[in-house]
């Protein structure tokens, strides 16, 4: 950005409603190259003679906006004519709008633009178009916008001028675009128009996602197109918006008269389904509307698909749930007055995020904004960007949650697992260390972390119906990472090539300090949380989440593991065959069972279909994931209205086991990339086949495995330069390299 350019803002206050900063020239010269740079404390949309910039959505995106705020380039000399008329529209977006319970304002006051057309003349002489107070400010089209509340557009209104621009006082620090920019990715046609019973009119778009609705039509000037969106309808079949929460999710257009084409500049919506609460004529046109889905830009890289159709539904909605998730930030959900990048949602599914895309940038821009929000004393907070955090001041600390705060360490190791990137460790290798060393420094206790308030093994179920943080010890589970993150931290180092002595003696330390305190003598010790509230209120538990943490970052004794985990198998089967776990303890539960003996058990809790369990919401009809396992109970009615999305992401994190045991791949940690890779496959008949890919930075590769009888027949497909170390069932090893492979036993 051109060190002229200044920080301006609308001399009136508009609210909610959008603003135009327009700025006009003539040329005197010939054109070689025009170059567009553009930023905004809010969201903007460029025009250059009414041509719209671009392509990409809700730029400059969302940053720790008073660390830095990314601004985007583009080049625009197709767009030079003789007269220039520069419009750049600027709404509230998450910088000003509402975030959080719908409070405003979390990071700024009001809206402001800073831009610059570089203007490059064929004699070789150039010149600058800068934002300064000459630029001038009108109202827009657009009425109100707002990203939980919807937006309105009256194409009858005129645009009046507000001023001239005045100076902005912003102080961020401005950054070439980092991230994956957000942009239009499918359109899906209605499948249905419903008459529900108390009589309204729904579209239902057949699938939950991310976006918002596109409407195309000719109708009188003035006449009104009203639009709410919402995920599920309720028992009856009524359309249903109260796990919403405060968010509105309404669109108002007002017709122009002639063909109008309208749909959301600043605002998006999470839905299925979309209430016409206005409509011009009598007969709902379902042409006239297109949902369209909207996420960051990735690159599909894995596939599966299996011989068991609820599985196949299960991974479709894994991969929707991504998909409506990763709009600039990693979101919790689309759809209610939340929307943010919850941490230690991100951490729990970045491994299967990275099998199913290519999301290398997306992680490296918000990876940027964990590094901005740690706080001096290493601290992460629990959403990035942290709204949370006062305006008015640097907090010294943050409760930094574990498991939450410990995607500071997980998602850079998982990033460089997937993709080999060694500069992905080396950009947050500190971020990862001063984490480390304030999990260290904190507590009664110097290797434990005991007596803070966490959210545990959030929505687990052992702790009653109405629970949100299950019955695991906070203690057991912040001490538990703390051993998990100290490793990944030394693993890191010495990819790196660093000396990692203190941190390895320190992982030592907490691992000794860890079985001592909750596993003396190899087994679950149960002691109450050491934070009052929370000890009293919880009686301590033996819990499944307990042992899978305890089993799959290899807290305890090699001789002890066989007790973990038959405990693990028996508290399941006590449980009349149905896991408890939560956030925490669910991705890993898997894993624990079928590294320690226990696959059949894994299978089993992947093909149960009660309350709760993955297929349970397949059976409901979800076409995404949903936040708590029984968010529609078996008698239609639901679990929450407070915390009830239907469209988070986190228990699609069984993918990572799917693919990386049911089928088997692995990348192998010391030529990571999938420069050579393990293939473990674990047939079962229950999926009748299971076949799938992953194209990696060194190519396509492929496992497949299906039936014939009593044959199980395998296919392997492997790039050239990669190596594979198989290992069947029966125990026959092989070494693969480039190449197609089939074989049975």
């Amino acid at each position: 950005m051109k060190i002229n350019a200044k920080w301006i803002t609308s001399p009136t206050d508009t609210g909610m409603a959008p603003v135009i900063f327009r700025r006009e020239w003539t040329l005197q010269k010939e054109i070689k190259k025009a170059t567009l740079c553009a930023s905004a404390i809010g969201l903007y949309e460029a025009r250059i003679n009414g041509v719209r910039v671009g392509n990409d959505l809700f730029t400059p995106g969302w940053t720790t906006y008073w660390a830095r705020t990314q601004y985007q380039t583009y080049d625009v000399t197709d767009l030079m004519t003789d007269e220039i008329c520069i419009d750049i529209a600027v709404g509230s977006g998450w910088a000003v709008g509402s975030l959080a319970g719908a409070t405003r304002k979390r990071f700024a006051d009001y809206t402001s633009l800073i831009a610059c057309l570089d203007l490059t003349y064929t004699d070789g002489t150039s010149e600058q178009i800068a934002t300064d107070t000459d630029w001038a400010v009108f109202t827009s089209k657009i009425l109100y916008s707002e990203l939980y509340h919807g937006e309105t557009v009256d194409m009858t209104a005129t645009e009046k001028p507000l001023g001239k621009a005045v100076l902005s006082d912003v102080s961020t620090k401005l950054i070439p675009n980092e991230g994956a920019f957000v942009r239009e990715q499918e359109r899906i046609a209605p499948i249905e128009l419903i008459r529900t019973p108390a009589g309204e009119t729904v579209l239902d778009f057949g699938q939950n996602l991310t976006g918002y609705v596109e409407v195309c039509i000719t109708a009188p000037r003035g006449s009104r197109v009203s639009l709410h969106h919402a995920e599920v309808l309720d028992a009856d079949g009524n359309f249903y918006t109260e796990n919403m929460r405060s968010a509105k999710n309404e669109i108002l257009y007002v017709c122009s008269g002639a063909r109008d084409t309208f749909k959301p500049t600043f605002s998006f919506q999470g839905f299925r389904y979309v209430r016409v609460m206005e409509y011009p004529f009598e007969k709902i046109d379902l042409a006239a509307f297109t949902a369209v889905v909207v996420h960051s830009e990735m690159e599909r890289t894995g596939d599966f698909v299996c011989g068991n159709e609820k599985i196949n539904q299960l991974y479709h909605n894994i991969i929707w749930g991504q998909k409506s998730n990763y709009l600039d930030v990693p979101t919790d959900c689309p759809q209610r007055d939340e929307r943010l990048g919850w941490t230690g949602d991100a951490q729990v599914f970045c491994r299967t995020a990275a099998i199913n895309y290519d999301v290398e940038q997306f992680f490296n821009k918000w990876l940027g904004d964990v590094r901005a929000d740690q706080l001096a004393d290493g601290s992460v907070p629990s959403v990035v960007p942290n709204c949370f955090r006062p305006r008015d001041r640097v907090p010294k600390t943050d409760r930094a949650s574990a498991a939450w705060a410990d995607c500071a360490c997980v998602i850079p190791w998982e990033l460089y697992r997937a993709y080999g990137n060694k500069s992905i460790l080396k950009k947050n290798f500190n971020l990862m260390k001063k984490w480390v060393e304030r999990m260290h420094a904190d507590g009664p206790e110097e290797f434990l972390r005991l007596g803070e308030w966490h959210y545990g093994d959030w929505l687990g179920m052992d702790d009653g119906p109405d629970s949100y943080i299950g019955a695991t010890p906070m203690d057991l589970i912040a001490s538990a990472y703390f051993a998990y993150s100290t490793a990944l931290l030394v693993k890191a180092g010495e990819a790196l090539g660093r000396d990692m002595t203190k941190y390895r003696t320190l992982y030592e330390n907490v691992v000794k300090a860890f079985r001592d305190y909750f596993l003396p003598d190899g087994k679950l010790f149960l002691r109450p949380d050491l934070n009052t509230e929370r000890g009293k209120q919880n009686p301590p538990a033996e819990t499944q989440t307990a042992y899978a943490l305890i089993l799959y970052f290899g807290l305890c004794e090699e001789r002890d593991r066989q007790y973990c985990a038959d405990r693990l198998a028996a508290l399941i089967r006590e449980n009349d065959g149905l896991m408890t776990t939560g956030f925490v303890g669910t991705p890993y539960l898997l894993h624990a069972l079928s590294e320690n003996g226990y696959t059949e058990l894994a299978y089993d809790l992947l093909f149960e279909e009660r309350n709760p369990s993955w297929l349970y919401s397949v059976n409901h009809g979800a076409t995404t994931m949903w936040e708590h396992w029984n968010g529609i109970k078996d008698d239609g009615s639901f679990w929450s209205k407070n915390m009830n999305s239907f469209n988070h992401y986190a228990y699609g994190a069984v993918y990572d086991w799917i693919f990386g045991k049911a089928v088997g791949i692995n990348t192998v940690e010391s030529a990571p990339g999938y420069r050579e890779i393990t293939i473990t496959p674990h047939p079962d008949r229950r999926l009748g086949f299971a076949k799938a890919s992953i194209r990696t930075r060194t190519g396509e590769i492929m496992a497949h495995w299906y039936y014939k009888g009593d044959v199980v027949y395998y296919e392997f497909e492997i790039p050239a330069g990669v190596t594979a170390h198989l290992t069947l069932p029966s125990g026959r090893t092989a070494t693969l390299v480039g190449g197609t492979y089939l074989m049975s036993e």
